[in-house]
């Protein structure tokens, strides 16, 4: 199937890229490598497309004045998995990059693109009439359903793909986003939707808005991080299960599952605050991931997921635990 005909634009300003987006038939672009498919699939129709990697500063890495870090949204997978502040003072996210595809799709992806890909739901990316394209039903729900949602789903059951999305979340990053209506900062725990909430797509971004950078709180800097993905074939390929795990230097805990919601799926803060106080026995750690799973609802070939998502608790929960500082 060869790709529509559209107008391509490389503003080299915000404001330029926002009055662009203002059409409705305008779409932004990254490093377009989930754009170019959505619209060779025919999930995407464009008549313009929005390059956004030659606004200044879209691409920098850098630190901010109160000792975070500040991601453009043009910076691309490859650079920020290999930038030396994120894998010194945010290891979670640079492994969470590393894990993203191939090699290729690393030196090309973006994060602002990373974070705002479309499911990888073979009905919808297949055209199969589903709630997400105008259907009446969610033909995943009876159907081929391996790598769908054991949590949060209904009455869609997409999968979020974003690894660094995970990572983000347990890191508490802030995006901030940029429109012709002006800017805005969102919590990225904020930044998703699930299908109960709204269908037509999976982030609070409205028409011509995007994002612009990405900014981690110096306080989640350091402590003891992880991410972890299990995968059908071992690399280059998407979450069945992720943890991203965060112990920052102040003891407080976070706890991110990915591969199993249609959002970066965050445990109870319950949870999180009995994994921070550490000394957790064998019976505690049992009895935290049966909580943190109660919710869990799994399709008929899916419930693997759920042993997988045990098991990256189960270690992460011991090595949080592990960490907690010795009472004084």
């Amino acid at each position: 199937m060869s790709l529509s005909h559209f107008e391509y634009h490389r503003p080299e300003s915000v404001a330029d890229a926002a009055r662009l987006l203002e059409s409705s038939d305008a779409l932004p672009m990254g490093g377009g490598t989930d754009l170019l498919v959505l619209i060779k699939e025919q999930l995407a129709h464009p008549r313009s497309v929005v390059d956004l990697r030659a606004i200044p500063d879209s691409r920098t890495v850098s630190p901010t004045e109160d000792g975070g870090l500040r991601i453009g949204a043009a910076a691309r997978i490859s650079d920020i998995a290999r930038h030396e502040g994120v894998r010194s003072r945010f290891p979670a996210l640079a492994s969470a990059c590393e894990s993203v595809g191939t090699t290729a799709l690393r030196h090309m992806g973006t994060i602002g693109g990373n974070l705002c890909q479309r499911p990888r739901c073979w009905y919808l990316r297949r055209n199969v009439p589903c709630l997400k394209n105008g259907g009446s039903d969610c033909p995943a729900e009876n159907g081929e359903n391996q790598y769908h949602a054991i949590i949060g789903g209904g009455p869609c059951y997409i999968v979020h793909p974003s690894d660094p999305a995970v990572a983000l979340t347990a890191l508490d990053a802030v995006v901030e986003t940029s429109s012709a209506r002006g800017t805005r900062r969102i919590p990225i725990a904020e930044l998703y939707v699930l299908p109960s909430e709204r269908m037509d797509r999976e982030t609070v971004l409205e028409s011509g808005e995007v994002i612009t950078a990405v900014e981690i709180p110096a306080a989640s800097a350091g402590g003891t991080q992880s991410y972890e993905k299990l995968m059908q074939r071992g690399s280059w390929d998407f979450a069945l299960a992720s943890l991203a795990s965060v112990r920052t230097e102040e003891g407080d805990v976070r706890l991110v599952l990915g591969g199993v919601a249609p959002k970066p799926w965050r445990l109870s803060r319950s949870i999180e605050e009995e994994v921070a106080k550490g000394g957790l026995e064998a019976d505690d750690v049992a009895r935290l991931v049966d909580g943190a799973l109660y919710e869990a609802r799994p399709l008929a070939r899916n419930s693997y997921k759920v042993q997988l998502a045990r098991t990256l608790l189960r270690r992460a929960i011991l090595q949080l635990s592990a960490a907690a500082r010795p009472a004084s």
